[in-house]
């Protein structure tokens, strides 16, 4: 996949983020200036604080990833030459600002300023240090993220939430936000219409925010009925693409465990699927792997007609990204944090970050047991699943959603199911979903 000399972590390909440093800097500076230093803690907060405070570890990995990101202009220090963040309690503090906060759409002189992460935006920097690798891959630390983060989730429910969305400069239904959103939906049979986004999804165009009641509830829009139709519903050769997506990486001949966390990325099946009974059958198999972009559908849709046979949520980090992308590069690589980072390492986060599993039986047995896999990133780690064991699921049905964000997500074929014809990893815009995948003989 090609990098970008302008991007930074997995977040940039998917237009989560500031695509340069100014734009992260004016909106990481904006965020700080409007943040009271002695507002009360949301008590999540006040839990977390004290996890610091009384665990040791915990107390010298936060405190340390802060002092670690280089002194240099490009990583958001203010002019004294201090960091933007300066240390944890200011980073509480943060946080505690944006709990009652939803993700906006910025465009300031035509330089489109997409903060779709915004917790991730604030720890973009300290996530890539050697402390903020430790730290992230912490289980107590994870744990606590876990409970923030669903107190986050609770006020994107909220109707408070809704009013990012406006027609204004930070609404996503402003001008630049409504055009560019309708764009990337305006894509395989509706790709030569005029179609506009009332048109493709649910909603109500004359209503406020378009009948939106909240974030989450812009965010997991459905499609209007016949503007994603399924690809030869009645053909099980045919695997229909899940997710609305850009396609990364396809893989054959998969190693049951491989070094994840090394720069080449290597798929290692049994992590992925978190050790499962299931996990066996693939190795030696194929694996397909595509990105969602923040502007995109985020409901995941069945490849297959089958039978669920298992369904749940494997729980992982949250923010950790690979050692070699950040300041802590061991091989001696990285003389700054890699603003080309985590474009590749999303093979890395299939390993580690929190995930949704289904392995469905396809009635095709030339297919059999697959599993399609929904990574969680950052925020975007709240991965619902909407089918149960034993469930039976036609092609292109729903099966689960991405909420306050996506991320990427694969399917996984057993060694000696011969399926080929899936798009060519690179692709500059998404695969419809429910559309012709590949196709299996």
């Amino acid at each position: 996949m090609a990098h970008s000399s302008s991007s930074h972590h997995l977040h940039h390909v998917g237009n989560w983020m500031p695509a340069d440093h100014k734009a992260h800097k004016e909106w990481l500076g904006g965020i700080i200036q409007e943040v009271d230093d002695n507002a009360p803690l949301h008590p999540v907060l006040q839990e977390f604080q004290t996890l610091i405070e009384t665990n040791t570890r915990i107390y010298m990995l936060l405190t340390s990833m802060f002092k670690e990101v280089p002194r240099r202009k490009r990583y958001g220090h203010d002019p004294t030459g201090n960091p933007e963040i300066r240390d944890y309690p200011h980073f509480l503090q943060v946080l505690n600002h944006l709990l009652t906060t939803a993700p906006s759409w910025t465009d300031k002189s035509h330089r489109v300023g997409l903060v779709g992460l915004p917790i991730n935006a604030v720890l973009d920097w300290p996530m890539g240090t050697p402390s903020g690798y430790a730290a992230f891959l912490d289980p107590d630390i994870n744990r606590m993220i876990k409970k923030i983060l669903n107190v986050w989730g609770d006020f994107l429910r909220s109707p408070a939430s809704a009013y990012v969305l406006g027609s204004s400069e930070h609404g996503w239904f402003g001008e630049m936000g409504r055009r560019d959103l309708t764009a990337v939906a305006r894509i395989g049979p509706v790709a030569a219409t005029n179609m506009q986004f009332g048109d493709m999804f649910e909603c109500d165009p004359d209503a406020e925010n378009h009948g939106f009641t909240s974030w989450d509830h812009f965010f997991t829009r459905v499609f209007r009925e016949g503007i994603r139709p399924v690809a030869d519903p009645e053909d099980g050769k045919v695997i229909a693409n899940a997710c609305e997506s850009r396609p990364f990486r396809l893989v054959h001949h998969v190693n049951a465990r491989d070094k994840f966390w090394i720069k080449s990325q290597p798929y290692s099946v049994l992590d992925m699927l978190g050790h499962d009974s299931l996990a066996s059958q693939f190795v030696g198999g194929t694996i397909y792997q595509a990105f969602l972009s923040a502007l995109s559908y985020h409901r995941w849709h069945a490849p297959v007609s089958g039978k669920i046979v298992k369904a749940y949520v494997v729980d992982g980090t949250y923010y950790s990204e690979p050692l070699f992308e950040g300041v802590g590069d061991p091989h001696g690589e990285a003389k700054e944090i890699d603003m080309a980072g985590q474009v590749t390492s999303q093979g890395y986060i299939t390993s580690t970050a929190t995930r949704a599993l289904i392995f469905i039986e396809a009635d095709e047995p030339a297919i059999g047991l697959m599993a399609f896999i929904g990574v969680g990133m950052a925020e975007v780690s709240t991965c619902e699943i909407t089918v149960k064991e034993g469930q039976r699921v036609n092609k292109g049905d729903q099966i689960g959603m991405f909420h306050f964000g996506g991320s990427t997500h694969c399917l996984l074929f057993r060694k000696g199911v011969n399926v080929s014809g899936f798009p060519e990893p690179g692709m500059e815009e998404n695969v419809p979903v429910r559309s012709r995948l590949a196709v299996v003989s």
